[in-house]
């Protein structure tokens, strides 16, 4: 499988060592998640587990979650969102830690009446607080083709891209009192679910529930990460997206997509923090 996340990355060996996990490459929806709610919504819809649906109507969404937590890694997978009136509703594919002091690093698709565009919302919590929105229209329509959303995190900088191209990057400034998350595993999480109140518009424009059901599909889904097990993880040094970050050429890739498609930044929301922003947008 090729890895379209940054740099084309081959495969590493897989070394295993007693009372430690090693870094994994998943790439089954059969073998390597668990479709945890739903109640038959979500469906794996091939033999080789290599596409999933996700639905959602009145009663009910659906979701999915890996079966391993990772302690740092990169996961990577193609989505095709919900077509015409997607409205009050919300795609994810995420990281979250359990508990109510969790770490989170969110892709989250909110959806938009016919004729106009996804907002894709980007979050990073840190024990439980998030309050580091950053938002995009895409440059394409993400409900026409399958387009590969991926995050990768290391000790030292969380990493956005959406078709290879960077779109944010959240570096560790803990030497500022910013909180990194470092110390919790997550599990990867996607899921289709309905938020009218907030999603569209900030909850101006409604779910049509005669559209319904709305279906998003996941394909290609892919992880090597360092696999958490009896309270360790253990990751190869030479794992690329160990110490992976932004190059010259991924920084002015970056710097397009958010001076062309960046709708919300909250580094730049002085109404919000009337008081100055926050220390690490400094």
């Amino acid at each position: 499988m090729k890895l379209s996340c940054g740099t084309r990355f081959t495969f590493l060996v897989l070394f295993l060592f007693a009372a430690q996990s090693v870094a994994v490459y998943a790439g089954s929806f059969h073998k390597d998640v668990q479709i945890h709610w739903g109640d038959g919504r979500g469906k794996v819809r091939d033999r080789d587990g290599k596409l999933l649906s996700l639905s959602l109507d009145k009663s009910s969404g659906s979701g999915f979650q890996s079966h391993q937590e990772f302690l740092y890694g990169k996961a990577e997978v193609q989505m095709k969102l919900v077509p015409g009136n997607s409205a009050g509703t919300v795609t994810t594919f995420y990281l979250k830690s359990p508990g109510t002091t969790w770490d989170e690093i969110d892709f989250e698709f909110l959806g938009n009446i016919s004729g106009h565009p996804y907002t894709l919302h980007t979050n990073v919590y840190t024990r439980g607080s998030g309050d580091k929105e950053q938002q995009f229209h895409l440059w394409f329509d993400p409900t026409k083709n399958f387009h590969t959303y991926c995050i990768t995190w290391n000790p030292r900088r969380i990493i956005f891209t959406v078709d290879g191209i960077p779109i944010r990057e959240f570096k560790n400034s803990e030497s500022m009192g910013v909180p990194f998350p470092k110390n919790q595993p997550m599990r990867l999480y996607a899921s289709l679910w309905e938020a009218e109140h907030w999603a569209t518009r900030g909850g101006l424009e409604k779910t049509d529930w005669s559209k319904a059901p709305f279906t998003a599909f996941y394909r290609n889904y892919n992880v090597e990460g360092c696999v958490w097990a009896n309270g360790k993880s253990f990751c190869p040094a030479n794992s690329p997206w160990f110490t992976q970050k932004v190059d010259l050429e991924g920084q002015k890739k970056m710097k397009w997509a958010q001076s062309k498609y960046m709708v919300y930044n909250y580094c730049t929301d002085k109404r919000r923090f009337p008081k100055g922003v926050p220390a690490v947008c400094t």
